[in-house]
C-alpha cells in the first residue's frame, strides 16, 4: 500500500525547489533504482549523467530560457501543443486528459482567448511575453541544484529496428523509477524540454556534458528538494485529472470498452443486478 501511495503522489514540479543540494546518497540511490529497471535480455541501454557544476546548470538554463523565448516568439509552441490544451472546466471533464489551464501570469491574461491566433501571437510579442516567459523557464532550471542527463547507447538504440524500441522502453521504465523514488524521498522532477525542440540548441547540451559519438542524448532532467509550502506555479502545466476506465481500457478487444463502473458480488460470488458501485475519481 506505502508504494501504491507513492504512485498516486507522483507529479511534475513545475516550480522552484530549495537550494539544499542534493544528498550524496539520494543521488546514488536514484541511479541504483534506474539500474532496477527492465531492458532486453538485461541490456541496460541506458547512461546518465548527474551534473551539480553550477556553470554549466547556468548554461543549461540559459539555452533552455534562449529556447522557450524563441519557441513563443515564432509560435511554435502553441502551434505544436494547442490540442494539449484545455480552457474550461467543461472540456477537461469530457476529456479527462491535456491541460487545464485555470491559472495564467498577469502578461497571458488579456490573450487567453486569442492566444493561438496570428494577432495574439503579434500582440504578445509586442508586449514582450516570450521574453517574460523565457526568462521564468530560465530560472527555474538555474535554480535547481541537480540536472541529470539520460543517454541511450548506440549500439542498443537502433531506431526502426526492434532494439531501438526495447531501449526506449527501456528507458522509460529507468525514469520511472527514478521519478517514483523523488516522491519518496521528498524530492521533485521535471522534463527540461524546450531545448530538445531547437536542434542546434541540443547540440550545445551534447557539447557542454561532452557526450561521445557512442551515446545518444535523449533528455535532461532538473531535480531538487521540493518546498513544504510550494506554491502553484505562474502556469501549472501539471494535471490530475485522468481519463475514465472505459476511455482507455477494453474487454478482450478493442471494440468492448471497460465500464466506469464494477458490479456489486453477492456473498455467494455473483452479481445482484444493475447494482453498480463507483470507482473513486482522482482529483
Amino acid at each position: 500500500m506505502e508504494f501504491l501511495d507513492t504512485l498516486r503522489r507522483r507529479r511534475t514540479t513545475n516550480g522552484p525547489f530549495l537550494p539544499d543540494p542534493v544528498k550524496p546518497e539520494h543521488q546514488r540511490l536514484l541511479m541504483e533504482v534506474a539500474s532496477r529497471a527492465p531492458s532486453h535480455f538485461n541490456s541496460q541501454p541506458w547512461r546518465f549523467v548527474l551534473i551539480d557544476d553550477r556553470e554549466t546548470i547556468e548554461e543549461i538554463a540559459r539555452i533552455s530560457g534562449e529556447s522557450m523565448t524563441r519557441l513563443m516568439e515564432e509560435g511554435t509552441f502553441w502551434k505544436r501543443y494547442r490540442p494539449y490544451f484545455r480552457f474550461s472546466e467543461r472540456e477537461m471533464e469530457e476529456r479527462r486528459d491535456g491541460i487545464f489551464i485555470d491559472q495564467m501570469p498577469a502578461v497571458l491574461k488579456p490573450f487567453r482567448k486569442h492566444i493561438f491566433s496570428e494577432t495574439g501571437q503579434a500582440i504578445m510579442n509586442r508586449f514582450g511575453v516570450p521574453k517574460t516567459l523565457g526568462e521564468d523557464n530560465r530560472k527555474l532550471v538555474a535554480g535547481s541544484p541537480l540536472l541529470l542527463a539520460v543517454l541511450l547507447d548506440k549500439a542498443e538504440y537502433r531506431p526502426g529496428e526492434l532494439s531501438g524500441f526495447y531501449s526506449l522502453f527501456g528507458m522509460g521504465a529507468a525514469v520511472e523509477n527514478i521519478w517514483l523514488t523523488t516522491t519518496e524521498i521528498g524530492m521533485g522532477i521535471q522534463f527540461v524540454s524546450t531545448p530538445m525542440e531547437i536542434p542546434e540548441n541540443w547540440r550545445r547540451i551534447e557539447h557542454l556534458i561532452d557526450k561521445p559519438d557512442d551515446l545518444e542524448l535523449m533528455a535532461v532532467y532538473r531535480l531538487g528538494y521540493v518546498p513544504p509550502d510550494q506554491r502553484r506555479p505562474t502556469i501549472d502545466w501539471s494535471s490530475s485529472q485522468r481519463k475514465r476506465l472505459s476511455q482507455y481500457v477494453f474487454r478482450n478487444s478493442c471494440v468492448t470498452p471497460e465500464p466506469d463502473t464494477e458490479p456489486e458480488t453477492t456473498p455467494g460470488g455473483g452479481s445482484p443486478g444493475p447494482a453498480t458501485k463507483t470507482r473513486p475519481v482522482e482529483r
